[in-house]
């Protein structure tokens, strides 16, 4: 699973705050602790040298340490039970003097072994939930809140089927990509006229995949190839911040790219949506397209290698009907 190390450092820095801040909770109840009962204080240093004690029996040489070792432990134990005693006396948990990491598969670390744990991941979907919802409307655009009632049951002639169906059947294969989604699905090209649903399904598709803790990233065509020839023929530091994005764009998990056919094309960007979908194709990395245009319109536009790629390698999803934004107006 690749992640977005933009997003991956931001959620590192929520997870060391919330740690810290953790760390100045625990620190503070213990001041209190000690200042309702001095004994605590003791308690805890004497505990502290005790292990110290064990660790230093452990390597001493010559006699059998195990008895020193065994009686250091009793001590230990007995400290630890009139620590207990007095917190509870005082109203508080056993406990509450001793260090407890938040998350103990991975000790408040955020990693085990070279995975990163589930309780980093969180931060970490938090964070790029975050970035995709300056684009998309997360909360009001799911699979949960789409309605079907703006699309006509009346069957269209020339596709022998209603909008109404049609939106059944790329709902069904949107929510189906999205909660299934895995190396091994495929890609998917959403097109129609505006106003159809193509960008709701895509951002319910990326909230979806966001929140299983894939890297997913979006943007719309024209920013996109923007980016691109910023990383091409900027020199300065916006060309640096394109290079982190043009990077983002080929190594995420998902990459969802808005309204294709609306930038002004030109042979740079014919190249630039060429590199994407080809090697996204070749590393197995997922893309889901939107764009207004047919396929045989995105070929007359891109070329034919694009055309071959999209019909070989996406599903089409073909979107047709009423403009539910003018419906919504009425």
């Amino acid at each position: 699973m690749a992640y977005d190390g933009r997003i991956l450092r931001r959620a590192a820095a929520r997870y060391d705050e919330d740690k810290q801040r953790r760390a100045e909770q625990f620190r503070a109840r213990q001041r209190e602790c000690y200042r309702k009962e001095p004994r605590l204080e003791e308690i805890d240093r004497e505990l502290s040298h005790t292990m110290a004690k064990i660790i230093a029996s452990g390597f001493r040489r010559g006699a059998d340490p195990r008895s020193a070792i065994e009686a250091l432990k009793e001590e230990n134990l007995n400290l630890q039970r009139e620590r207990g005693e007095r917190l509870v006396g005082l109203g508080y948990p056993a406990d509450c003097l001793e260090p407890q990491p938040n998350c103990p598969k991975c000790g408040d670390t955020g990693w085990q072994g070279s995975e990163m744990c589930s309780c980093l991941r969180a931060y970490y979907v938090r964070e790029q939930n975050a970035e995709l919802s300056r684009l998309l409307d997360l909360a009001g655009q799911s699979f949960e809140t789409f309605r079907f009632d703006y699309y006509s049951k009346i069957p269209d002639f020339e596709q022998d089927m209603s909008p109404y169906q049609r939106m059944e059947k790329n709902y069904d294969a949107c929510r189906d990509y999205a909660y299934e989604f895995s190396p091994k699905s495929g890609n998917l090209l959403l097109s129609g006229d505006p106003g159809l649903g193509k960008t709701f399904l895509s951002a319910s598709i990326a909230r979806v995949v966001s929140d299983a803790g894939h890297s997913v990233v979006y943007d719309t065509a024209a920013h996109i190839f923007a980016r691109f020839e910023a990383q091409k023929f900027d020199r300065g530091e916006d060309g640096d911040a394109a290079e982190d994005d043009v990077s983002r764009y080929m190594r995420c998990d998902l990459l969802i790219i808005d309204d294709l056919g609306t930038e002004m094309t030109t042979s740079f960007v014919q190249s630039a949506l060429y590199q994407i979908v080809n090697s996204r194709l070749m590393t197995n990395r997922k893309t889901v397209i939107s764009t207004n245009l047919s396929p045989e319109e995105l070929g007359q536009r891109y070329g034919a290698a694009i055309l071959s790629r999209l019909e070989g390698e996406y599903r089409i999803l073909p979107f047709f009907g009423d403009d539910i934004r003018k419906l919504k107006k009425k």
